[in-house]
């Protein structure tokens, strides 16, 4: 007896083959890593830059720093 297919049926095991492979794949991991880790600091760069660029926060600095450089 020849084991005869279904004519959709080898379509579908080279995809779901291919989906497996895809999915348990970790190829380009790293790189999505670094993105995401780069984007985050990015953003905390961007907050801390809007926070320390206000007047209140520069005026503490100021105070702060001209209070150590006199302590001494």
């Amino acid at each position: 007896m020849s084991s005869v297919r279904e004519p959709g049926s080898q379509l579908r095991h080279r995809l779901a083959a291919r989906w497996h492979r895809l999915a348990t794949s970790e190829a380009g991991m790293a790189t999505a890593e670094y993105a995401i880790a780069t984007l985050a600091a990015v953003g905390f760069a961007a907050l801390l830059v809007a926070i320390l660029s206000s007047g209140e926060v520069r005026g503490m600095l100021m105070s702060l720093i001209s209070s150590a450089l006199s302590f001494g």
